[in-house]
């Protein structure tokens, strides 16, 4: 077998290329509808923000991750092939590795984090069907958390093991089960909150008070400090999928069908949520007096204050699915396919995924939780620069042609000379040069603000530039250089 494939890299076959539009609509409900997503509008009207102007982020910032989504995706389609692959046009055949594995810690970080969410549901479900769970351990902490949680964590760690051992095939099933369920349990949430809390009328004038308020905000100061930040962080919410949507995309039936059930599922499914958020939050303010943002420390006081305690297992087990189907999706396709990449002949997706699923534990992912906008700006900077290059090769320099074959071959165009292209690399450190660069000056912190934005553009550039300069684009490069 070849170093550079085997049979998880190599191109999906036409008639194995099995979903249609309302698989992919299925995985974007599946990725959407999660804790953070829930919670996303918290954490910005908390920073200032009303809630109107947090959904307009959301909405505007998901838009905007929509076309690297679309364009990465029709590669996927039209080839057949996974992200680490379709990056070795722009990086190299060895060169690849470098994109494809920052994608991946990525993905292990919210592997982690996403596990952490979907293991204090457990606990706090195995809580409400037996009394002593809370004293499992007795003292024992580790960390600030006790043995509940981390035995919650553990369970669902082995929940998304399954997954990973049974293959993509099992992914497109659970996404297809979980959206209608999803989409019925938000819908249910909402409808409770209204009855509950006297009404939507009740609740979107509570929610208007939920925002910090910042006395004396100008105009500028709200776009430079709050605006820009923020959306950057929606961009960077899905700059990881932007990069490995091919991935899901190879085994698209039609561009059409991976390109219009993306559009709906996300930029419908993300705002909508986020609303429900933020609606049966301000629900908790008139019902409780405070705002309790989290829905599993909700269902938790439910249950306690003499509801079904049914209902509270049927409200986790729902947290549960929404966790789970966001974190196969999202944090283990990518890490199981590039590690894959690293020895073909060696690991494949099934022991990719068990690497990244072991990553994800040693990474302490309940600390990187505290870290949420830093997180997410952070590596929206880093991922950018990777985005600028691939998308400017694949539109701008090869004018979306790729040859599928040579990328399975040694010393083919792709090989660059060396396994890397220098033009891709020396981008790339501008793209993450010029976003970290506004932290060095308070009057260029702009850059990092918009750190997505700012190393993709530079990247871009800076790639176009090279190539044009060095090889004049596609010339040399069909020459074997």
């Amino acid at each position: 077998m070849s170093r550079l494939t085997n049979k998880d890299l190599a191109p999906i076959p036409a008639d194995e290329r099995t979903w249609k539009l309302w698989h992919f609509v299925s995985l974007w409900v599946g990725m959407s509808v999660c804790i953070p997503t829930y919670m996303l509008s918290a954490v910005m009207i908390e920073s200032g923000m009303t809630w109107r102007q947090s959904l307009l982020v959301i909405l505007l910032g998901n838009a905007i991750v929509l076309f690297p989504l679309l364009i990465n995706g029709f590669a996927g389609t039209r080839y057949g092939i996974p992200f680490p692959v379709f990056a070795r046009a722009s990086y190299g055949l060895t060169g690849a590795h470098i994109p494809s594995l920052l994608r991946s810690v990525v993905a292990c970080g919210w592997f982690g984090i996403q596990t952490w969410i979907g293991g204090l549901a457990i606990s706090g479900l195995l809580g409400s069907m037996w009394s002593g769970w809370s004293s499992l351990g007795g003292g024992w902490s580790f960390m600030g958390h006790g043995a509940p949680e981390f035995t919650g964590f553990l369970i669902f760690w082995l929940i998304n093991l399954y997954f990973v051992w049974a293959g993509t095939e099992s992914i497109k099933w659970l996404e297809t089960l979980a959206a209608p369920f999803l989409i019925a349990m938000g819908l249910a949430l909402l409808f409770w909150a209204a009855g509950a809390a006297g009404g939507i009328g009740a609740i979107l004038s509570e929610s208007d008070r939920l925002a910090t308020a910042r006395p004396g905000m100008s105009q500028v100061a709200f776009v430079l400090t709050l605006f820009i930040p923020w959306l950057t962080a929606m961009v960077g919410f899905w700059a990881t999928l932007s990069l490995n949507i091919p991935d899901f995309t190879r085994y698209a039936g039609s561009q059409r069908d991976q390109m219009a059930g993306q559009a709906v599922g996300l930029l419908v499914t993300m705002p909508l949520f986020s609303f429900i958020g933020v609606a049966v939050t301000s629900a908790t303010v008139i019902l409780y007096g405070e705002a309790i943002w989290n829905p599993v420390d909700l269902v938790s006081r439910l249950t306690a204050e003499g509801g079904s305690v049914w209902l509270g297992a049927l409200a986790m087990m729902a947290i549960v699915v929404a966790t789970l189907s966001t974190n196969i999706a999202a944090n283990v396709v990518s890490p199981a396919n590039s590690f894959a990449n690293l020895d073909p002949r060696r690991i494949g997706f099934r022991a990719g995924g068990i690497i990244a699923a072991l990553i994800g534990i040693l990474i302490f992912p309940w600390k990187l939780l505290d870290l949420y906008q830093t997180w997410l700006i952070t590596y929206s900077g880093l991922l950018g620069a990777v985005g600028g290059v691939i998308l400017c090769d694949y539109v701008f320099v090869r004018r979306f042609r790729l040859d599928v074959e040579a990328l399975y071959t040694e010393g083919s165009e792709y090989a660059y000379g060396s396994g890397f292209n220098r033009a891709a690399l020396v981008a790339t450190l501008a793209g993450i040069g010029v976003a970290f660069l506004g932290l060095v000056s308070p009057s260029l912190r702009f850059l990092f603000d918009g750190a997505w934005f700012s190393a993709t553009a530079a990247a871009g550039l800076v790639y176009w530039w090279l190539m044009r300069g060095t090889r004049n684009t596609l010339g040399l490069l069909q020459e074997g250089t």
